[in-house]
């Protein structure tokens, strides 16, 4: 989706040596035209400004969705800044096309209840209200309007149709949206593994640093949320 609109610019958010920044970079480098990527260096005073940001706005505290929260809202504070009023994200993919591990071989994966790839992928769906609630909601604390052009109707259906092995099989996921973007994007971006956000910019990783640095170790029972209960319970 990206790759149609080349005069737009592309932010990233993460942590110094982050998986997110790096990909970020070297998928621009690997484009055939100049990308602005603009990246939003998370620091620790930033991740806590944050956190209190997108907890007050989504009413969320946990640290899993605090943590998927804090990139996009500081993505979006940044694109705001700069004068833009919408931020086209890429919320669905994984869901709509089998891009969990979990959908791959759903019989033998205790995290789902389906025995089918498509029934896994119907799981996954079950999901989004809630994260797109989460996601929007810190997307617009941050003083832009979220756009998601894979949740687009059309898209969507023609997800939904795809049979089980057009999703995931064979160590592959999200077969048919890959093969979609061929000769669209770079090979190396088109085949590109993902990690979930709140890894791949570091930001669970420093704030289970953070909660032990406060004294929340990790043989306390959820030290993390113990620590986000604290730094908020004034907010």
């Amino acid at each position: 989706v990206a790759a149609a609109v080349p005069d737009v610019p592309r932010y990233v958010a993460g942590f110094e040596g982050c998986h997110d920044v790096a990909a970020a970079r070297e998928a621009a480098a690997a484009t055939d035209r100049a990308v602005d990527l603009r990246v939003v260096e998370i620091t620790h005073e930033e991740l806590l400004r944050a956190v209190r940001a997108v907890a007050g706005a989504t009413g969320r505290r946990n640290p899993m969705d605090v943590a998927i929260a804090v990139p996009l809202y500081l993505v979006a504070e940044a694109a705001a800044a700069d004068g833009f009023d919408r931020l086209a994200v890429g919320q669905g993919a994984d869901e709509l096309f089998g891009g969990y591990s979990k959908v791959e071989a759903p019989a033998r994966d205790g995290r789902v209840d389906a025995d089918t790839v498509r029934g896994a992928r119907t799981e996954t769906v079950r999901t989004l209200p809630a994260q797109l609630e989460r996601d929007v909601l810190a997307v617009r604390a941050a003083g832009a309007e979220p756009v998601a052009p894979l949740l687009d109707d059309r898209i969507v259906a023609a997800a939904l149709a795809l049979p089980g092995d057009h999703l995931a099989a064979d160590d592959e996921r999200k077969i048919a949206l890959r093969r979609a973007a061929a000769g669209r994007v770079p090979e190396s971006v088109r085949v590109a593994d993902k990690k979930a956000v709140q890894y791949g910019t570091y930001v669970s990783r420093e704030l289970d640093r953070l909660a032990r640095q406060a004294g929340f170790k990790r043989r306390m029972d959820d030290h993390v949320g113990q620590y986000l209960d604290d730094l908020l319970v004034d907010e």
